[in-house]
């Protein structure tokens, strides 16, 4: 077998092994409030930490991404959607990779 397959093989064991292993560890409800809070949050933790390189290195310009990066988390704090922020960001990274700096 060739090391591509091998490789497939064995990325799809690893996957398939994290999404059904807590399935058939955990039966019961968990009651932990601490276990219950840390699992709630790691959705947005994962997120984030995907997003957030991906932001600021997108553009040519690092202070572009940075302002952008911060320009969406002031416009999200105070409740915009998801389309007021993306059209924001991406407003401040053209107006900034406009400049000649």
């Amino acid at each position: 077998m060739s090391r591509i397959w091998l490789s497939i093989l064995v990325a799809a064991a690893v996957s398939y092994l994290i999404r059904v292993l807590p399935l058939s560890l955990i039966r019961r409800p968990i009651r932990s409030r601490f276990i219950r809070s840390f699992l709630y949050y790691v959705p947005y933790v994962t997120l984030a930490v995907m997003t957030f390189p991906a932001i600021v290195q997108a553009t040519d310009r690092l202070y572009a991404g940075v302002a952008a990066l911060l320009v969406g988390v002031a416009i999200s704090w105070r409740k915009g959607n998801l389309m007021t922020v993306a059209a924001a960001c991406c407003a401040v990274v053209f107006l900034l990779e406009l400049l000649p700096l």
